[in-house]
């Protein structure tokens, strides 16, 4: 950039002196002209003429302009009108060069303050400055000369500084060659075809154009209009432009600094500070102009304040209405609350406050303050309408970064989370960041995750007797794999007398007779290791027996599964039947939980083994906002029921299609006492916190295995489900639950209270236990507002606020 003034430069290569000929033939001209309307005032004119010849001489000396410096102003009408004179930025330059022998009174004291010279940074170097006047030069030549058309247009910006506050203004630069003359020296250079055509090629070559054209053939004469516009407001906002693109635009101090005075000098207020805040769910992230930051990214360094702690302040009738409420001074604004207060206390007198919205979205809010009552007011809300999509882009792409690196510590440290409870881990991360600054060079500590005071749901529907199931399928094919194997030695010791077949085969009809009797831990490994160490190491030889032994070798062959090398038919099937009744029973939660996050948010997990299990948690401080009704446990255990119920209907309609006919049974255990739960880095899943409340996490684990006191009878049976409790309210709701569902088709009439036996470690639970309707496709109907409704009515409950 260029800082001084381009007086002239010896580069420039040609010759050109300062006259006033031009102009004054233009006054000749109109006091000939008999339809002029200004033909009395340029008579005037040439008369004066007569008595100032050497205005008519090249001027050597800029004294003679101040002689006749009232003649010079009659002359200079013709440049620059009277009626805009005092406000115009204009002046006569010395051709081709940033020295003006007139200006106008506005140029004279804003860029020409002494010796005529022009002052400011020029948006060029001073290499680019002299290429850029020889151009100019020779387009001038050849439009007057030759008839060619050489377009030059470039945005000249000049920026000068203000001594007082340190801004800087920026004019935009127009040069008039009105008054401008070129005469040739000598001979006009010819400029034959080839000449011409070489020419055309190379227009911006400063180089070929004086090997064709030389500038010493030419002279040029008159002056440069020069004319300046003032541009800072565009300027202002292209550099905010520039800057806020930048990926540390809002993120290092010296960057918001310069926004900072950027601003100062768009809205000409030197007092102005500047605030941005971002909105990230209930979390406000404030970065204000006091803020050292040190971070990469501006939440890192800010102060984080809660959503209602902004509640009936200014910032939040801004918010509310959409668009930016300015208040020229707080001293008078009321009714003032602690916000406003703290704010004059610390001498804000004037304010803004502007929503950011990015695609209709509130992200954020930008504050302007000052310490001087008025400093800000109405008519500013036409240049904050410039300012505040900039800043609001910006305030995206930091929020976006900032959610990139919280997402990237969530995952590494607690791999996928819950989307109701994803708040709060986000919340940590920022915490761990925030206290992270200035330490030590490892990643930031989160702190432990734990929600206190949550009601714990507990469902599973198992597969009946899975296990005997799996082990009789093992048990069937391992004996057709032995059956197999005893026909290839048969066959083989029936074509040859071996008795080491025959041996062999004996002891593949003891594997076989020990499993027909029964499955025991190890039996699998064992035979498969017989089979494949003794028997199938003898196929290669056996072949060579006969084709009836390389039938019955190839028929074992055909009937090993490829993968575990043995006979998987019968359990494929079983396995192929679990997963079909898993899938159905996932499928049919994964939708219903959706619906049931619209009654409230709530913590939901699922495991499947032989079944699925699903915990969920719900309470206060589960939700960002804090606010939680009883209501919403009820709803969630009525809810609860009814999955099951619909869990129950589709598996017995799937089992008919089954490879092996499997039932399900269906279980709740009732929790009525509020616990905690820890969020365990090591296990990456949520646990109970507390020695007290690991009691239920036994009883979980326990019950499945429940039986009836005094019996041996399962207490969970196919068609049924079974709620487990230990307190009598806990069952007097459930049988409210009960009758309303028995009423809408979901279960059957009648209810067993039964007695449990102890299970170690666990004595005194209680069951309920109730028949499913299973042949009731319509009871799918009930919606989340007849669960709602039906609550309501049972419990006398109306959600209160802030549980």
């Amino acid at each position: 950039m260029n800082t001084g003034l381009l007086v002239g430069s010896d580069a420039f290569p040609f010759r050109s002196e300062v006259s006033l000929a031009p102009l004054i033939g233009f006054w000749e001209h109109r006091a000939a002209d008999a339809t002029a309307v200004d033909r009395a005032l340029a008579q005037c004119i040439v008369d004066q003429l007569e008595k100032a010849p050497e205005l008519r001489l090249p001027l050597t000396d800029f004294g003679v302009i101040t002689r006749y410096h009232d003649l010079v102003n009659l002359l200079m009408m013709a440049v620059f009108p009277p009626a805009f004179r005092e406000q115009e930025l204009g002046a006569a330059l010395v051709p081709f060069r940033l020295q003006s022998f007139y200006a106008t009174p506005t140029l004279a004291h804003e860029l020409a303050p002494t010796d005529g010279r022009l002052y400011g940074r020029l948006n060029m170097d001073e290499h680019s400055v002299t290429t850029y006047k020889t151009l100019n030069a020779y387009a001038i030549v050849l439009r007057r000369f030759y008839g060619i058309e050489l377009d030059l247009e470039y945005p000249l910006i000049v920026a000068v500084p203000d001594g007082n506050t340190g801004w800087e203004y920026h004019f935009k630069v127009i040069f008039d060659s009105t008054f401008l003359t070129v005469d040739t020296v000598g001979e006009l250079p010819p400029l034959p075809a080839e000449v011409r055509a070489r020419l055309l090629a190379n227009l911006s070559d400063c180089r070929i154009l004086t090997q064709l054209l030389p500038p010493e053939r030419f002279l040029f004469g008159g002056f440069t209009v020069f004319r300046a516009v003032d541009v800072t407001d565009q300027e202002i906002l292209s550099s905010l432009k520039r800057e806020l693109i930048e990926r540390e635009s809002i993120v290092s101090t010296t960057s918001f600094e310069r926004l900072q005075d950027k601003l100062r000098a768009f809205f000409r207020r030197p007092g102005l500070w500047l605030g941005l805040a971002a909105i990230e769910g209930e979390q406000v992230l404030l970065l204000s102009h006091d803020a050292h930051i040190e971070e990469g990214c501006i939440f890192a360094d800010s102060a984080h304040h809660k959503l209602q702690d902004f509640s009936g302040s200014i910032y939040e009738h801004a918010v509310r209405s959409g668009a930016p409420l300015i208040i020229e001074d707080l001293q008078n604004y009321g009714p003032r609350g602690p916000i406003e207060d703290h704010l004059l206390a610390n001498g804000v007198r004037s304010i803004v406050v502007a929503p950011l919205h990015y695609q209709d979205q509130l992200i954020g809010t930008l504050e302007l303050t000052s310490e001087t009552p008025g400093d800000f007011n109405a008519t500013h809300r036409f240049k904050l309408r410039e300012v505040l999509p900039l800043f609001s882009i910006a305030v995206k792409r930091s929020t976006d970064e900032l959610d990139t690196r919280v997402q990237a510590m969530i995952k590494e440290q607690f791999t996928a989370i819950h989307p109701s409870v994803e708040w709060r881990f986000r919340r940590a991360v920022l915490e761990a960041i925030e206290h992270h600054r200035g330490g030590d060079g490892g990643g930031p500590d989160v702190k432990p995750i734990v929600f206190e005071g949550v009601y714990p749901l507990y469902a599973a529907s198992d597969v009946r007797g899975s296990s005997t199931e799996r082990n009789l399928a093992i048990q069937a094919d391992l004996a057709a794999h032995l059956r197999m194997a005893f026909e290839v030695l048969r066959s083989a010791h029936a074509l040859r007398l071996l008795p080491a077949l025959d041996a062999l085969a004996y002891q593949v009809e003891q594997h076989l007779h020990r499993v027909e009797a029964g499955v025991t831990s190890g039996a699998e490994l064992t035979v498969l290791a017989f089979l494949r160490q003794r028997v199938e190491t003898l196929f290669e030889h056996l072949q060579g027996f006969g084709p009836e032994v390389s039938s019955h070798i190839d028929a074992y062959r055909a009937s090993l599964d490829p993968r575990s090398g043995t006979v998987y038919r019968q359990r494929r099937e079983f396995d192929e039947s679990v997963t079909m009744l898993n899938q159905v029973m996932v499928d049919y939660l994964d939708a219903e939980q959706a619906r049931a996050q619209a009654m409230f948010p709530h913590y939901f997990e699922k495991q499947q083994t032989d079944g699925v299990d699903f915990n969920i948690y719900v309470g206060a401080s589960l939700v960002e906002n804090g606010l939680f009704d009883p209501l919403y446990l009820h709803n969630l255990r009525l809810w609860q029921l009814m999955v099951l119920c619909g869990v129950a209907r589709r598996t017995h309609a799937l089992k008919s299609r089954l490879g092996v006919p499997l039932d399900t049974t269906h279980l709740v255990l009732v929790h009525s006492a509020p616990l905690a739960i820890r969020f365990r880095l090591d296990e990456k899943r949520f646990d109970v916190d507390g020695a007290y409340n690991v009691r239920y996490e036994v009883v979980k684990k326990r019950i499945d295995k429940a039986v009836l006191k005094g019996t041996q009878e399962r207490l969970t049976q196919p068609g049924t489900i079974a709620i487990v409790y230990a307190q009598a309210p806990e069952a007097a709701e459930y049988r409210e639950y009960i009758e309303y569902l028995q009423g809408n088709g979901y279960l059957r009439d009648g209810v067993e209270d039964l007695q449990l036996e102890d299970l170690q470690g666990v004595q005194g639970l209680r069951a309920l236990r109730v028949g499913v309707r299973l042949d009731s496709p319509e009871t799918e109907a009930l919606s989340i507002a007849d669960i709602d409704g039906a609550v309501r009515e049972m419990t006398g409950c109306r959600p209160r606020q802030g549980v």
